[in-house]
């Protein structure tokens, strides 16, 4: 993909995306031998890609996914194999054999997000007058893939999620080397001994924005950070979906599966020449 091309958002899964998820439902999630036949898996997928694009309830999916209750029965149990996890780590995998992934400059936030319908993982979001909500964090490369993301309740700091976030990266990690060091970029709510402590424990160089502090040019003009953007860029993509901007979910497992999802979506959007991709 040339950068700065427009493509299409992706709402159906493409056949070459199709063929790596129908091998790990092969894998994970075979048909019983005996019992009724199974609906058609890639018409449920696109009802799970259609749901959280547009925050659907359930039982209003159209009739072409098929019957919802069947939709959402399959999700669950998607959910409990880890498949939208699994997918994510295989195309992430696939992005850094073709040296895709950019470790030298990584970028972390987190960001709150309404809890409609309540459930676990939720708390009074400091943002939005106590009401229920719900705080994701996000770990990204240089250019904006998401590497890890963690939901917490809205109301838990940035910095007590950093470490959780770090170990979350869904591929193993290169270990950093005095040649090749990799850096974390981190806005102001880090700004504290515990988050430069987990940054140095992971062997990190900390880029940390001090509060009240503007960071300045040679001229004495101020400077825009340059790194820290890719992360609130992916988290903007993120939010474009109305599934994931507003949780619905009571079960915080089923949101962060659908989160997942889409992280994957985006880094099969880095692939060589996709057919589609989710933006």
């Amino acid at each position: 993909m040339t950068e700065g091309t427009q493509l299409p958002t992706i709402w159906e899964a493409p056949d070459d995306l199709w063929e790596r998820i129908e091998a790990l439902i092969d894998e994970y999630d075979p048909p019983k031998p005996t019992g009724r036949k199974r609906e058609n898996a890639r018409k449920i997928l696109n009802g799970i890609i259609y749901r959280f694009r547009t925050g659907c309830q359930w039982n209003h999916l159209p009739e072409k996914y098929g019957d919802d209750s069947t939709v959402h029965r399959t999700f669950q149990r998607w959910v409990e194999t880890n498949l939208f996890e699994m997918l994510w780590t295989l195309l992430v995998a696939e992005c850094d054999e073709l040296a895709l992934v950019d470790w030298e400059w990584q970028a972390a936030d987190g960001w709150l997000g309404k809890a409609r319908s309540g459930g676990d993982e939720i708390g009074p979001n400091p943002t939005d007058r106590a009401k229920n909500g719900t705080k994701k964090s996000l770990l990204t490369d240089a250019a904006g893939g998401p590497l890890s993301i963690v939901i917490a309740p809205a109301n838990v700091n940035d910095h007590k999620l950093l470490e959780e976030t770090i170990e979350a990266i869904v591929v193993e990690r290169p270990k950093p080397t005095p040649k090749k060091k990799q850096n974390l970029c981190l806005d102001k709510g880090y700004d504290n001994q515990p988050s430069r402590e987990v940054v140095k424990k992971h062997g990190y160089q900390d880029h940390i924005r001090r509060i009240g502090e503007e960071k300045l040019d040679q001229k004495g003009k101020k400077k825009h950070p340059a790194r820290r953007y890719v992360v609130e860029r992916t988290i903007s993509w993120l939010s474009k979906c109305r599934g994931l901007l507003v949780r619905y979910e009571r079960k915080s497992e089923n949101y962060l599966a659908q989160l997942q999802f889409a992280c994957a979506l985006l880094w099969y959007r880095r692939l060589p020449d996709p057919a589609t991709v989710f933006s």
